[in-house]
């Protein structure tokens, strides 16, 4: 049984601050905890249904719709609402529970805002990325094919692995963000197309903002430090201050 206790201490330590922090969210506001999840939730299922009929299709690709050969300035008006478009080749329940689980985390964890900012700037990573992969060799480790220029790039897919990999590391989920990111390296290796190298692509850019979060948290931490060393900054003694 040792190897047991073992492995649900390891758990408990990987998993306990992350998994408290979204039960005592859920315990006090319930669905309200999570009203941008939901609606993302909400929107993706919506686009799915209006993609899907005759007269719905080229509306949500001319919206949403975003491909390498596109002019960028079209990409980046488009990109918002690519996030909840579902592609079409993939099962639509799995982009909405990749939402659901992923993004219900990450609002509840970081906040509404963060989550956002740190959702599209994935999904922008992955959608630059795929200009310049096709602009390189696509013998290259990172050039992609000239035919990948037409693919719709659609989903949630990069924003999920660049929130899973950044609240991984705000609460030191060090075992499971480094599976995440080998999860899409293997994923890269085996099918090598355009959704895995935008995966790395993805990662690569969150892995910045978890730096430069890292290197801010420290500047605070020593400012802090440095506040608390200043003469008159506290009493010696111990002894409370004296009033007037």
């Amino acid at each position: 049984m040792r190897p047991v206790h073992a492995l649900g201490r390891a758990a408990r330590h990987e998993w306990g601050p992350l998994a408290g922090t979204v039960r005592a969210g859920l315990a006090a506001s319930r669905l309200q905890a999570v009203p941008m999840t939901l609606a993302s939730v909400c929107l993706t299922a919506l686009l799915h249904t209006v993609q899907n009929q005759s007269w719905g299709a080229g509306p949500v690709r001319e919206l949403g719709a975003v491909r390498a050969e596109d002019p960028l300035w079209e990409a980046l008006l488009r990109t918002p609402l690519s996030l909840f478009v579902p592609a079409l080749d993939l099962p639509v329940w799995g982009a909405l529970a990749q939402i659901l689980v992923v993004f219900g985390t990450a609002e509840i964890c970081l906040g509404r805002w963060r989550t956002l900012l740190i959702a599209y700037v994935a999904t922008l990573a992955g959608t630059m990325y795929a200009r310049i992969g096709v602009s390189i060799d696509p013998e290259g480790l990172f050039g992609l094919p000239a035919s990948d220029a037409r693919i719709i790039d659609t989903g949630p897919s990069a924003a999920v692995v660049g929130l899973a990999v950044y609240v991984c590391y705000v609460y030191r989920a060090w075992f499971t963000g480094a599976l995440v990111i080998a999860a899409m390296v293997a994923e890269m290796i085996f099918k090598n197309n355009l959704a895995g190298k935008e995966h790395l692509a993805a990662i690569a850019a969150v892995l910045v903002l978890c730096a430069v979060t890292l290197r801010r948290d420290r500047r605070q931490q020593l400012r802090r430090r440095a506040q608390d060393l200043r003469p008159g900054a506290g009493t010696r003694s111990g002894a409370p201050p004296i009033r007037s």
